[in-house]
Parts: C-alpha cells; sequence; structure tokens
C-alpha cells in the first residue's frame, strides 16, 4: 500500500449507533445547550410514520417549535431560503433533519443561513468559506446511502439555472449522526437498491481518487463489503433489522471515507444527469460507476484490482488472474446492478435510455445528452479524477451510459 506523505482525515461527527438510537435524541441535544428544535424532513418520510416514531422517542423532552415537511427530492436554494426564515420566525435553536440526502443537505444550509445571519447562502459556496461553529444539527439519514450524516458538503439545487451547488466546509459536519435500523425497515426495493449503490459509488471512488489516503481506504473497504454481503438479501427481506443496520453502518462509513478522500467523475456526470433530468441520484451512480472505472483504468487498475476482494470475495479473488483482477471488478458491479434489477422486478435500471417516469415518458433522451456533458464540466468534483475529462470525454461516456454498452477505452485520451 502507498502512503501519501501528507494526507488529512476528518471525521468530528458524534456517531450513535443502535436498534433504538434515537432516544438519545434529547440527552445530545440538551448537552449542546439546546432544547427547541426544528425537525425537518419530506413529505414521504412524514408519510412513512417515520416522524411518528422520532417524536415518540424524543417523549416531550425536547420543545419542538416546528415540523416541516416541505423538502423536495433536490434540496432547493429557494426552500433553504424559506426555511431559515421559518427557523428564526419559530424560535428554533437547533435542528433535526430527518430524511435522506436532500433532506440532510437542506439542514446543512439552513443552518449555514441561521448561524451566520445571512440571508444570500450563495456567498458561503465553495470550501473554506465558514469560519465558525454552526448551531446544533442531529441528522438521522432515513436512507442508508448518501452518507450526508457524516459528511462537510452539501450540494443544494439551482432550478432555475439548472445546477446543483457545492458547499463544503468542516464546520457543515452534523453534531451527531443516529444510526437507527427503524428509519429504513419501510424502504422500497428500489429505493434499497438505489441508495446502497450511490453508498457503494461513495466506497469505490474514494479508494480510487488522487487523494485517497489509509483511513479512508479502510472505511471505504468495509463499506463495500458491508453493501455486497447485505444488500440483495435486504431487498429479499426488507425486515430484517441487522442487515438495515449493516447498510446503513456501510452508507456512514462510506459517507466517511469519501469526505476525506472526495468522488470524480462519476459524480460530476451524476450530478449533471440529476440536475438536467432530474433522476434520483443513486439511479445515476448505479449506472455511472462502472463506466467511471473503465474511464479511469490505465490510472488507477492496481487499485480497482484490489476491490476484487470486498466485491467478490477471498475465492474469487485468489482464483483470477492478477492483470484480470480489475476489469473483473468493474464486472462485478455491472453483475450486481444487473441482480437488483431483477430483485426488485426491473425497477431497479442499468442503463439511462430505459428510464421512464410514473407517465412512461422516457426521463433521459439522446437530445440532453451534450447539455448533461456541458454540465458535468462544472462540477467540482471533476478535478479529483484520476485522468483528465474534457467535454468530448464527458459526451462519450453518458452516451455509452445512455446505451448500456462497455465504454470503448481505445477512444480516452490518456493524459
Amino acid at each position: 500500500m502507498h502512503i501519501p506523505d501528507y494526507y488529512e482525515f476528518c471525521c468530528r461527527v458524534n456517531i450513535v449507533t443502535d436498534h433504538h438510537a434515537l432516544e438519545k435524541i434529547p440527552e445530545l441535544l440538551l448537552s449542546m445547550g439546546a432544547k427547541n428544535p426544528m425537525v425537518l424532513t419530506d413529505k414521504g418520510v412524514q408519510a412513512a410514520g417515520l416522524i411518528d416514531i422520532v417524536i415518540g422517542a424524543i417523549d416531550n423532552k425536547l420543545s419542538i417549535k416546528t415540523i416541516e415537511d416541505q423538502v423536495p427530492p433536490d434540496s432547493d436554494l429557494k426552500i433553504v431560503n424559506r426555511l431559515a426564515c421559518v427557523y428564526h420566525e419559530k424560535g428554533c435553536d437547533a435542528i433535526i433533519a430527518v430524511g435522506g440526502g436532500s433532506v440532510l443537505d437542506t439542514a446543512k444550509g439552513i443552518n449555514i443561513l441561521v448561524s451566520e445571519q445571512a440571508q444570500d447562502l450563495m456567498q458561503f459556496t465553495g470550501a473554506g468559506v465558514l469560519k465558525q461553529k454552526l448551531k446544533p444539527l442531529i441528522a438521522v439519514p432515513t436512507t442508508a446511502g448518501t452518507g450526508s450524516e457524516v459528511t462537510s458538503v452539501a450540494v443544494i439545487a439551482d432550478h432555475e439555472k439548472n445546477l446543483k451547488m457545492l458547499f463544503t466546509s468542516p464546520f457543515l459536519l452534523p453534531d451527531t449522526a443516529i444510526i437507527d435500523p427503524r428509519m429504513t425497515l419501510t424502504l422500497p426495493p428500489h429505493i434499497t437498491a438505489a441508495t446502497a449503490m450511490d453508498a457503494m459509488a461513495h466506497a469505490v471512488e474514494a479508494y480510487v481518487m488522487l487523494s485517497k489516503n489509509p483511513l479512508s481506504d479502510a472505511h471505504a473497504i468495509e463499506a463495500i463489503k458491508l453493501i455486497c454481503h447485505h444488500l440483495v438479501r435486504v431487498i429479499k427481506q426488507p425486515s430484517d433489522k441487522k442487515g438495515r443496520l449493516a447498510l446503513a453502518t456501510a452508507a456512514t462509513m462510506a459517507g466517511i471515507a469519501f469526505s476525506n478522500s472526495t468522488v470524480g467523475m462519476v459524480h460530476a456526470l451524476g450530478h449533471s444527469m440529476g440536475s438536467v433530468c432530474h433522476l434520483p441520484h443513486g439511479n445515476c451512480m448505479a449506472i455511472l460507476l462502472p463506466y467511471g472505472l473503465e474511464y479511469n483504468l490505465h490510472k488507477v487498475e492496481d487499485e480497482i484490482a484490489e476491490l476484487l476482494l470486498p466485491l467478490a470475495g477471498e475465492e474469487i479473488y485468489a482464483c483470477t488472474p492478477q492483470k484480470n483482477r480489475a476489469l473483473k471488478a468493474i464486472a462485478c458491479i455491472r453483475e450486481l446492478n444487473q441482480i437488483l434489477n431483477k430483485a426488485t422486478g426491473g425497477t431497479h435500471p442499468i442503463c439511462f435510455k430505459n428510464i421512464k417516469d410514473k407517465q412512461g415518458n422516457f426521463l433521459v433522451t439522446k437530445k440532453m445528452l451534450p447539455e448533461i456533458a456541458r454540465t458535468a464540466m462544472g462540477d467540482g468534483t471533476i478535478f479529483y479524477n484520476p485522468e483528465d475529462l474534457d467535454y468530448e470525454d464527458c459526451l462519450m461516456t453518458i452516451q455509452a451510459a445512455w446505451e448500456g454498452i462497455p465504454l470503448d477505452r481505445s477512444k480516452i485520451k490518456q493524459g
């Protein structure tokens, strides 16, 4: 293992993991001097009855000032601004964010505004802008995927401009992450699959990016192992509490990994797919992950080959010649997508051209691909990718992913 001369690793989040971890929330908030939280969520989480579980666990030990469930599937600049005003109007002193990545990113955005007494979130884009600790924030993930509960990043969309903006600072890390499998038991199979593949993409990209380090590597490898061991079983047995906890743990570990190692082209293209076509992020990650590895193969073949061990297990790793391990690892990810497609009754997508909305309309057309490629060129994660990308490279990659065919590696311009 190559150990870089210099690297940084940070995870300041207090992680509480248990089948009844929610009951710790009052004690945790009170220890931070807060007792009047805003509960932030979305309508899906509310409808699933998960907020009732959280409120029951709090058991009147806190004075909840408001429950806001207006968060959209993609965290939105206007919603952040509006809810920051609500926070002030209701006299809140903390946020309990209960939901997936959009809810947690929205909470981080709100926390910036209320802590900085600001009105324009845009002045805090980029890295290193925040200079002080924010208000208390407890993150309760309801999907085992985004890892936002332990990341120093928030992605918030400006839908008027079809952009996803990146905010990053150690001060964005939640104070506590509550990992309680009761929050994921109601996830349907296709969302369980998509969110787990989001975590898989975090872990895999963290392991092959330019800023990887031994500590992020350890979290990434263990996350991949947990996902491969438990994901299909949980989809077939949704009430498997131990499996749900394992997947939630994997998502958290993957979040720690990529928060310290960063991600690359898979996320750059995925963010762009989401902003232009409004696709679920997990679906984008599942489809794009093998293409990102194919594109970077000539630069990080050894690292990709090492991933075969957590992806496929000791027997397959030992039986596969060293020269074939990287390609076998990529094939394992494609095979997992095929297994998930079958296990979810065809709802887990394996290419972009076949994804439809509830009305049967195609969400990604071939005409959209150039705009997606152009948008990807402005995504900050692209700078950490092992191989350089230009517009033509992005377009070539998403065209292959749209068709569902392997990337033609002979056309990759090697830098």
